[in-house]
């Protein structure tokens, strides 16, 4: 059980604690909501628009990334729980059209991997098919000439594609766009009047910009329409941490069922355990969540990333506890960082590990074995080794290419197989960058949560 818990929220401290944080790492503007003791408190700080310098306020709506894969999970979970779906079932007894590269992998992916990331597909495939509502039908399609990261159930590999898939599974089994479908099953039973999906929505609300750095994006929203299921809810931090309370016990505010207890229990079990559980602070992946344990205490959540905005969300059961921060941008992962080692703390009885960093005297470690060339959809990765040390250079491709600069480190040793690399795209932080291997002996890089297998040697 968490120790120390203080269940009565000073909202004039963690205003305070999050307008110091979010200046110190220069993000323009950010929005928390934290529900302890049964109550949602809601904060807000800074501006929304370096441009405009309108503030934001917690009625301020963000950009959640990835966070919408929790939402799409809801749903499928919905489903199955509902008899419509089996979870176990290969995914082209509901979608016959769904393929891969590999007929036997096709026949080896089912819903439960998908939610879990076990399914094989891979993450940065993107592909605009248009604004109409066939959009994720025609995405699916897209997505059969991928290549798959691993083999289906062979790792754990973070898949926006696969979620794309199940957001298509929920349009075929309820005849209504993975929109709709969201709206009538979450958001209106939730009662969650600040949360959207299409830009066109969010714009009689007061909306946050994306920064790059310090200046506001070229544009507001950079995905497309078919983005959905794996990448784009919109919602204020308050509506986040609304939903998020359903997951405790299944219910609304008002008492109204919207998934079984046993449900939301089976949802954040642990499904596949994951070597890198840095990235997210995890242990690994339940059914639509990254599952944490600190230091004895069992949590959930999700991050998410758009271009120039991060959301994150963490829940402690026990302690009744759940919050949600979203930015716009700066160093945000080190504001996160900080603030949520104190809420958790505080509120939640939580002792936080340590944070990922090299030791001081880094172990020695014949690192030459690891060189060579990793690819996977949308990234190559180019590992070279020279005087017994690592550089690692991150570089998008396919219809990822020039969408960032390439991300370039000296690889420091953690243990025989783990490295960190400072990571300029988000300040200060080490980035973990783990050299695995799968079950058929296949070498791999993993960053992000996501398996790259290795192509070439060195050179």
């Amino acid at each position: 059980m968490p120790n120390s818990v203080r269940t009565t929220f000073d909202n004039a401290h963690w205003q305070s604690r999050l307008d110091d944080l979010r200046t110190e790492h220069r993000v323009p503007g950010a929005a928390l909501a934290v529900l302890v003791d049964g109550t949602i408190h809601e904060l807000a700080g800074g501006i929304l628009h370096r441009g405009t310098g309108v503030e934001a306020t917690t009625d301020s709506i963000f950009q959640l990334g990835s966070i919408a894969k929790v939402y799409t999970a809801t749903l499928v979970l919905g489903l199955a729980e509902e008899g419509r779906l089996d979870l176990d079932a290969p995914v082209t007894e509901v979608l016959p059209e769904f393929a891969t590269l590999d007929p036997e992998a096709t026949r080896a992916i089912t819903a439960r991997r998908l939610l879990s990331h076990t399914g094989g597909l891979t993450c940065d495939f993107m592909a605009d098919t248009g604004r109409g509502d066939d959009c994720l039908a025609k995405y699916v399609e897209a997505a059969r000439g991928v290549a798959l990261d691993c083999p289906p159930g062979t790792a754990a590999s973070y898949s926006s594609v696969g979620y794309n898939v199940l957001g298509r599974i929920v349009e075929v089994l309820t005849g209504l766009t993975w929109d709709d479908a969201l709206r009538e099953r979450i958001v209106t039973p939730l009662g969650l009047t600040e949360t959207m999906t299409l830009p066109e929505e969010a714009l009689r609300f007061r909306v946050a910009m994306g920064h790059l750095g310090q200046e506001p994006t070229a544009a507001w929203d950079l995905l497309p329409r078919n983005a959905g299921p794996y990448g784009r809810v919109l919602a204020t931090a308050g509506d986040v941490v609304r939903f998020a309370r359903m997951l405790l016990d299944g219910k609304a505010a008002d008492g109204a069922r919207v998934l079984s207890e046993e449900t939301v229990t089976a949802m954040r079990r642990r499904e596949v355990e994951v070597p890198d559980k840095w990235t997210l602070g995890s242990e690994g992946w339940g059914l639509g969540v990254s599952i944490h344990d600190w230091n004895g205490v069992a949590g959930f959540g999700h991050n998410g990333s758009s271009i120039g905005q991060r959301s994150y969300l963490r829940v402690v059961p026990e302690a009744g506890l759940a919050f949600a921060l979203l930015t716009n941008s700066g160093t945000t992962d080190r504001l996160f960082t900080e603030l949520s080692r104190e809420l958790l703390g505080e509120l939640g009885g939580v002792q936080v590990p340590d944070d990922f960093a090299p030791p001081s005297t880094p172990p020695s470690v014949d690192v030459a074995p690891f060189a060579g060339t990793y690819r996977r959809e949308g990234v190559i990765i180019t590992v070279t080794e020279t005087d017994g040390k690592l550089r690692f250079v991150y570089e998008f491709a396919d219809g990822l290419k020039g969408i960032a600069p390439a991300i370039e480190a000296d690889l420091v040793p953690v243990s025989e197989n783990v490295f960190a690399g400072m990571n300029p795209m988000f300040g200060d932080d080490w980035m973990p960058v783990l050299f695995t291997k799968l079950p058929d002996g296949t070498e791999c890089c993993h960053t992000s949560m996501r398996v790259a297998p290795k192509i070439g040697a060195a050179g």
